[in-house]
């Protein structure tokens, strides 16, 4: 996680116990990136994203606070379970939590949102009794 000054150190322990806990419910990397975009946001956020170790397999939330601009990048297998209309509802409500002034619960809800999301199906139904 990359988030410069824009939160104290105990609000970062609690952001990377998060992602620890996303990463360990879902079976997916995430990767929070707090900071300025370079020119566009989405463009920002498609780049930091590809430049993760398995993009296809990750979630990246950049939030530029100056632009006041919150992206969600989800990786090809992430999309088999994570489709945009679920990726557009958390960052609505992260963007929700941000314009209220809190930036760690907003980003610590949508961690959590995103993470239950990705989990991997279940299949509860097979073919012998």
């Amino acid at each position: 996680m990359s988030a410069g000054n824009a939160f104290t150190p105990i609000e970062r322990h609690e952001i990377d116990r998060a992602i620890r806990d996303a990463e360990r419910l879902s079976g997916r990397d995430f990767y929070a990136h707090v900071g300025r975009s370079a020119g566009d946001s989405r463009r920002t956020a498609l780049a930091l994203h590809s430049a993760v170790a398995q993009p296809a397999s990750s979630i990246l939330i950049h939030v530029d606070p100056t632009q006041r601009s919150v992206e969600i990048v989800t990786g090809a297998d992430v999309r088999e379970t994570v489709d945009d209309r679920h990726v557009a509802l958390a960052g609505l409500s992260m963007q929700t939590a941000f314009e209220a002034g809190d930036f760690t619960r907003g980003l610590l809800a949508v961690i959590q949102q995103l993470a239950e999301l990705a989990r991997p199906v279940r299949n509860l139904h097979t073919d012998t009794p």
